[in-house]
This record gives C-alpha cells, structure tokens and sequence, in this order.
C-alpha cells in the first residue's frame, strides 16, 4: 500500500506545523492538564437562540432532508444579497453574483481549484491562513509569497512581484481584517488594490470572513470600489458573526464569470449545506442584528483583557483592531526557541496553548495567534500562569 506522500498532489503540501504543537497539547490533557486553548479559531459562546430555532423547525419538515442546491438556495442568496446591499451598499445579482458555500475556506479553496490552470502564478500574503496558499498549490498554481506585515508593505510588494514575475500572475489574494495579524485596511487600501488588479488584468480573491468583528470603525469590502466587481470575488462567512463555525455556511459574491466557475465546480463535488441550516442562515441574516453587537462586544472585553493581564504578566501583545485573534511578537527573552518552541514552552510551563506564527508563513517566524476564544477568567488565569513562567526564567 503506498504512502500517502507519495501521492501527487500530497507531495506538494509541506507537514503540518500545527501537528506537532496539537499532539502535546492532546498529550498533556491526556496526563489531566488543564490547557487553557488559544489555539484555533473555534468560537465557544453559543449560536443565537432565534437561529437554532429556525433549524430545528425547519428539519421537522420531511422534504428538507432531500438533496439540496450546491449553489445554495435561492432565499438563502437573496438573504445574502440584501446583507451586501444593507452593509455595504452593494447591490448583487443572486442568480449571477452570489453561491453560498459550506463556509468561507470550502468557497476559497474550490474557487481556486476553478480559476487555476497548472503552473499559474497566484501572489499570496505571507503570513497568511494557510487556505490562501495552498487551496491554489493544490490546485497546481505556484505560490509567489509577498511579506504581509503590514498592508502597505504588501501592497508595495505586489507591486514589486508583478515587476519581477517572468509571467502575469492570474490572481491575488487579500484578507482583512487579516487572520493571523488582525490587521485592518480602508477603502483607499481596496481602491490602489483594484486599479493596480487592472492594470495588469489580474484576478482579486477577498477574503471578508471577518467583516463583523472590528472594534474601530467598521471593515469595508472590496466591492464598494467602482469596477471590483470587473476583477474581484469575495468569501465571507457566518461563522464568526453568528457564532455558527460548525455549521459549515458562508458565500462567495462578485465578478460573474468567477462565481459561474465556482457554481460549476461546486455542481460536480457537493449537494449544498442541509437545507435547514441554509434557512436557519437566511433567518440569521434577514433577523434582528442585536446578537452580532453583543457577539462583537464579547470579543471586545476579551481582548481587553487579555492585553491589559498579558502586559501585567511581561507580555506585550499589539491591540488587535479587529478579528478574533492577537498577533503577538515573542517575548524578547524566548526569541531564540522560534514560534514553535515558544509554542510548546508556554504549554509545558504554564498550560497555555497558542498557534506558532511559522504555521501561517515564513514571515510568521517570531510571532504567536491568540485566539479570544476562552472567556475572561481564563485568560486571566493564562496570564497568571504566564507571569509565573516569566518570573522562573528571569530568576534562572
């Protein structure tokens, strides 16, 4: 029986530098370690009741446990068009410029299976969620990592790729509020985005999966630049909105001939979420939006304090603008075990798991993602533990 890395395709995915950091992790709670996890981007408070309501109702009734659209159906994309129009005050056609997806990584990973031919050049944040790249390496496209710590400095390198590249790059990617960095952009950032797009006919993948969670002013889209529409496509997603990341539904908006490929795509390799959680998505986004403030607010305090307990403890970690996460450089003292080591340090010493900055790119090496997933006596208690730590290296 062969190998799995002698398949083709597996061959071009590099191990996993999450793997090594979960199995302590699985290790030390096997051994009855109370881990405090800021790992994963997994929300822990609950989905609104309204919307589980609205499932449950709807998979009482018979005929919805049939097949459904791989597209999405049709009042579910409706729903997604009128958030557009009311959030952003973009129109979108449902039938033509809107498929919703099994959440936004499903409709990024299978948009990039549909755009890319073998050998495609397709620039990339570095760092980045991992989709962002290897949803397109696994299609065969090759990766042109542009430094992405800070949004100018990524805008200014894909200006530099573009020169350097022996062929036009086909697509680029964009993602703010950025996951891992939490970092945020303005309209003007989207505009010198899609006039630089055009001017070399490249393709603009956007992932918004964090539109809702900002703590300044609110995120923009793409879309709201006059002409994106001619180049760009948008994920986006309810998973951290509505507290629904189990529930596998997101969109995929704009440019009509990308979208036409992904439908087409999508129509060969699924049959669309259950229909129930497709209505339940629709109620989620037509219903009373008070529950997306309080799930912002949630986010809010927790950052608070955990920027304000991991300072007290000896750890500067930058406020996060937006997202769920904390981009957190390495304390100065720690720089030498990378994000990995760090990584594991913190769980073996103060029962704190965090994501190693490596896992999202080369240019993530010195860094950790926090995650604001743990509510606010735990991190706390993390912090606690942190200053411990801290106070035992400084003595030694």
């Amino acid at each position: 029986m062969p190998d799995a890395e002698e398949f083709y395709r597996i061959k071009h995915l590099p191990p996993y530098v999450f793997d090594e950091v979960n199995a302590l992790k699985a290790h030390l709670r096997g051994e009855g370690r109370d881990v405090i996890d800021f790992g994963m981007g997994n929300p822990d408070m609950p989905t609104p009741v309204h919307i589980v309501e609205k499932l449950i109702e709807t998979a009482q009734k018979p005929r919805t446990n049939r097949y459904s659209a791989s597209r999405g159906i049709a009042g579910l994309r409706k729903a997604m068009g009128r958030y557009y129009e009311r959030r952003f005050g973009v129109k979108l056609d449902p039938e033509r410029e809107i498929v919703a997806t099994l959440g936004s990584k499903e409709g990024f990973a299978n948009l990039a299976q549909a755009i890319t031919a073998p050998e495609d050049i397709i620039l990339a944040p570095d760092p980045a969620y991992p989709i962002h790249a290897y949803g397109f390496i696994i299609a065969g496209g090759v990766i042109n990592a542009v430094s992405a710590l800070s949004p100018d400095a990524y805008l200014s390198g894909l200006s530099r790729a573009i020169a350097s590249s022996t062929k036009r790059p086909k697509a680029m990617v964009l993602n703010y509020p950025s996951n891992p960095t939490a970092q945020v952009v303005d309209l003007d950032f989207y505009r010198d985005a899609v006039t630089l797009a055009k001017k070399h006919e490249i393709l603009v993948l956007s992932d918004l999966a964090y539109s809702e969670i900002y703590f300044g002013d609110p995120a923009p889209s793409i879309l709201q630049i006059p002409g994106a529409k001619d180049i760009a496509v948008e994920v986006n997603s309810l998973s951290k909105t509505f507290a629904m990341a189990g529930w596998r539904i997101g969109m995929a908006v704009g440019n009509e001939r990308m979208i036409a490929a992904l439908a087409r795509v999508k129509s060969y390799l699924d049959y669309g979420a259950f229909t129930p959680i497709q209505v339940a998505a629709t109620a989620a986004l037509d219903g009373p939006q008070d529950c997306v403030d309080e799930i912002r607010s949630i986010y809010r305090a927790r950052r608070d304090v955990l920027v304000e307990s991991f300072a007290r403890a000896g750890w500067i970690v930058p406020n996060p603008a937006a997202s769920m996460f904390a981009w957190a450089p390495i304390p100065e003292r720690f720089k030498d075990l990378g994000s990995v080591g760090f990584s594991k340090l913190l769980m073996e010493n103060a029962d704190v798991a965090v994501a190693p900055g490596l896992g999202f790119g080369e240019q993530g090496e010195g860094y950790v993602r926090i995650g604001l997933v743990e509510n606010e006596q735990r991190i706390r208690q993390a912090a606690r533990n942190i200053k411990k730590l801290l106070a035992r290296k400084n003595a030694a």
